[in-house]
């Protein structure tokens, strides 16, 4: 069968980043309105004689220096002289990151870029998405064979190879992002499934944490900062992309939530604050970090609750933690149980001032209600009741001083997607000591400390956003032959 595909139009070079993204909007544009069209008459008309295709745009540079580039810089320069290039998606989503990115390497390595098509087909579903009117039938809906019309996901070339390190370059061609079109296109649209909410609300600072009770101080918090004309929030978005810019205005959710419960306080330039609500264990963890990760948020926070394992701990004591011993096993095949997971000192710090401006205790003082240390993450809520000889073993061996089911994985997946990530829990039971988490105690330790908790969380994000991103994003995260791209 021939294939049919959008006039061709051939490769430019471009030494301003702005006119480089818009080169791509326009090309994506091109190629998917091409696949709606023909996606359109096939629907109504039937299979078309020819196979319909049309091509994800393409990034590539070339470089012939070891170019000597500021060494505090973690991205935006190449590791070394080669041809590096890189797949885009939805550019009008992601024009602010685009625009940035290009731009470090032009302006780092005095390049030009060139922009034109992939030799990557774009997936019908994925175009299809673009368009609310239109829906790609199922299996055997329609009067022909889908994939014998048009090019439908491959999970062949959707995968983490990149950010795992076992990616294996192609004709010499190095990888310029961490992640390919069609991976950022998968992610996209697993989000607005498990969260609920479009992509293009997700802010640049991610909060996550295991209790829905969280939701409803982070609405009244989100209220306050919008009937505040100078705190710079501009609307809050919840489930069913159900956004108010009133503080007053009512906030009608859908009655049926999602499998993680997602709502934005929203900036005009992305800098607010997302809180994901991943619910209890490390597969809903990693799940969401997943998909996130594609959206390169500029930090992730763990604000949930924890079991307190040493006897000087209390209910509502604050765990930060500096280390993790990971037992939940979900990311074992993609990040090696040896590899450590260092504590980032800029968000250390953060959260550590956040804790102390809260509750107005300082030095020596703050270890009253604050413990730094080994947080464990298991994969086995109901832990307690097996023979404990075994875990608590390994907990006492690993000085860990919390146990919860979400941080390590977290953390884990921050650390190989690039993200910066932190941990500050909150002690809600110790069962070790025989203070199990039961209704009556859950109660009161909710109403007391839930809204505290939260607050610490946001106010180490609103002062990491006025950190500049080239000292945030630690060099720690970065591996050897790294992506030029963030």
């Amino acid at each position: 069968m021939d294939i049919l595909t959008p006039d061709p139009t051939p490769p430019e070079q471009f030494t301003d980043a702005a006119e480089a993204v818009a080169h791509l909007q326009r090309l994506y544009c091109q190629a998917t309105s091409f696949l709606c069209d023909r996606f359109i008459a096939a629907m109504r008309d039937g299979a078309p004689a020819h196979r319909i295709r049309a091509f994800y745009p393409e990034i590539r540079v070339t470089t012939s220096s070891y170019a000597h580039v500021d060494t505090r810089l973690s991205f935006g320069h190449l590791a070394s002289p080669g041809t590096y290039a890189t797949t885009v998606t939805r550019p009008d989503l992601f024009r602010a990151y685009l625009t940035q990115q290009i731009g470090l390497l032009i302006r780092n390595h005095g390049i030009s870029v060139t922009i034109g098509a992939s030799d990557t087909p774009i997936p019908v579903h994925f175009a299809v998405a673009l368009d609310p009117t239109l829906t790609v039938p199922q299996e055997g809906a329609a009067d022909f064979i889908l994939r014998d019309v048009f090019d439908v996901p491959d999970l062949a070339t959707t995968n983490d190879d990149i950010v795992n390190g076992t990616y294996t370059a192609p004709s010499g061609t190095g990888a310029l992002s961490l992640f390919t079109a069609q991976r950022v296109d998968y992610s996209l649209a697993r989000l607005s499934h498990y969260t609920a909410t479009d992509p293009e609300h997700f802010q640049n600072h991610v909060l996550f944490t295991n209790y829905q009770i969280y939701v409803s101080e982070f609405e009244s918090y989100a209220r306050a900062q919008l009937a505040d004309p100078d705190s710079g929030y501009s609307s809050f978005v919840g489930t069913g992309n159900v956004e108010i810019t009133d503080a007053e205005a009512s906030f009608d959710l859908p009655l049926k939530l999602p499998q993680m419960p997602t709502y934005h306080l929203k900036r005009p330039d992305g800098s607010g604050i997302t809180l994901v609500n991943i619910g209890v264990g490390p597969s809903n963890a990693k799940t969401a970090t997943d998909h996130i990760a594609v959206l390169r948020p500029h930090a992730w926070l763990m604000v949930g609750h924890c079991a307190g394992l040493r006897n000087t701990q209390a209910l509502g004591d604050f765990v930060l933690a500096h280390a993790y011993l990971r037992e939940d096993h979900v990311l074992d095949d993609d990040l090696p149980v040896w590899t450590p997971i260092p504590a980032l000192a800029e968000i250390q710090i953060a959260l550590e001032q956040a804790v102390a401006e809260v509750s107005q205790l300082q030095g020596y003082d703050l270890k009253r209600i604050m413990r730094t240390g080994t947080v464990a993450t298991i994969d086995n809520r109901n832990w307690e009741l097996r023979d404990q000889s075994g875990p608590v073993q390994r907990l006492s061996q690993s000085r860990a001083i919390a146990l919860d089911m979400e941080s390590a994985t977290i953390a884990a997946n921050g650390y190989r997607f690039r993200v910066p990530y932190g941990t500050l829990l909150c002690v809600s039971d110790k069962p070790l000591h025989g203070e199990l988490k039961l209704p009556g105690m859950a109660s009161d330790f909710y109403n007391t400390q839930v809204a505290r908790h939260l607050s610490i969380g946001i106010r180490a994000m609103e002062s990491l956003r006025d950190m500049p991103l080239e000292r945030l994003h630690s060099r720690k995260l970065r591996s050897f032959d790294e992506t030029a791209f963030l």
